[in-house]
């Protein structure tokens, strides 16, 4: 750190940019996937495309809390980054529609690890008075790639072939690697590896001072899975060309506002700026049920970028100003774990109730909107009272 505490070091730097690529890697096939499952003949299985992925990605998660508090923050990098070059190249051989779902599962395992171990990483090498800033920054380079990744995505599909995407986002992974491994381990007391790491005790699972955080992160979540699932379907539905159109616009919007964010949450309070941001989220999902058209969709991502470009770093450093800072590594797997759960449950749900039928599309955003107002009522009033 420089004598003003600048967040901006070398160190920083390349994991903001490490997490950009492993975000692009994995969301870029993200808004095609539907399509290649049909392809497949596994249309009635578009929901487990998001479910299965968070699925693992949720398992992983308390194995993934304690590596990091034991080996170190870097190799449980290393290992998420290494399962999307993996199932990059898997892919294309695994044709069937079991093999593709089995992938989505394994694929699962790299948001299981890298996120978690990023950002302890982050709090390790930043002072606790501007974690907010930081997190808000390291959030916003995951959020570009969500939003360059599936741009870039269906814009390889259009012009190239399924193959080529598949090898694209190996390489994005890859690249994701080269920048981590020029990182130096932060944490002081690491262990050298053993199976016996592995074996979980039942306080190893969850953190008990992270459960407010991790509602919250749950309820507001759910949201997004749905997103993810059912907004290409819905994009193209209302005109759209490119199917990552919502993701550029959401993240365009949340770029600026995750910086300010981060700021006032180290300032004034993680719960003042979460809560603003539920209330952009209700009103984001209302706008998309009701205006349908595609403008009107793209006014919904614009005011639900806002919403969780402030709602997402605020819950991040909130989680990390709850822990011990002995098992850091555990508080920030239990909100992950919550993140998986609201990811996959909205995703699971949403493409239960889909079932193909467009018309109601606009009745699960409403649905969901219900879920983001209870975890309002929740951090103003049951929250406050405790």
């Amino acid at each position: 750190m420089t004598k003003s505490d600048s967040i901006y070091t070398l160190n920083f730097g390349l994991v903001c940019l490490s997490s950009l690529f492993f975000s692009a890697s994995f969301n870029m096939l993200i808004p095609e996937l539907p399509t290649y499952l049909s392809g497949l003949g596994g249309e009635k299985y578009i929901g487990l495309i998001i479910a299965l992925f968070t699925l693992t990605a949720g398992i992983s998660r308390p194995f993934s809390g304690k590596l990091t508090d034991s080996v170190g923050r870097k190799p449980v990098i290393l290992i998420g980054a290494a399962v999307c070059v993996l199932c990059g190249f898997l892919y294309p051989i695994l044709t069937s529609v079991a093999g593709f779902l089995f992938l989505r599962l394994l694929h699962g395992f790299s948001t299981g690890f890298s996120p978690t171990a990023i950002a302890a990483y982050v709090s390790d090498i930043i002072p606790a008075k501007k974690w907010g800033e930081a997190l808000g920054v390291q959030s916003l380079s995951f959020s570009l790639g969500l939003a360059l990744g599936p741009a870039i995505g269906s814009s390889i599909k259009l012009y190239y072939s399924f193959d080529v995407l598949f090898y694209s986002s190996s390489l994005m992974a890859l690249l994701s690697i080269v920048l981590v491994s020029r990182l130096k381990e932060t944490f002081p007391t690491k262990q050298k590896f053993s199976s016996s790491i592995l074996k979980l005790k039942s306080n190893e699972i969850i953190a008990k001072e992270a459960l407010p955080p991790a509602l919250v992160t749950l309820l507001s979540f759910l949201s997004f899975g749905i997103i993810l699932t059912l907004i290409p379907v819905w994009t193209n539905h209302l005109g759209a060309v490119n199917k990552g159109l919502f993701f550029v616009v959401f993240t365009i919007a949340s770029l600026f506002v995750r910086l300010i964010a981060g700021k006032l949450s180290d300032k004034y309070s993680r719960t003042l700026v979460i809560n603003i941001g539920l209330v952009f989220l209700f009103i984001s999902l209302i706008l998309m049920g009701l205006l349908q058209t595609l403008s009107g969709l793209m006014i919904g991502a614009v005011v639900y970028g806002l919403g969780m470009g402030m709602v997402s770093p605020s819950l991040n450093a909130w989680t990390v100003d709850l822990s011990n800072p002995e098992t850091k590594g555990k508080a920030i797997a239990t909100m992950f774990i919550a993140l998986e759960i609201g990811i996959g449950g909205g995703a699971l749900l949403s493409g239960w109730y889909y079932q193909n039928d467009i018309s109601r599309i606009p009745v699960i955003f409403y649905a969901c909107s219900v879920m983001i107002f209870s975890a309002l009522f929740y951090v103003i009033v049951v929250y406050r009272k405790r």
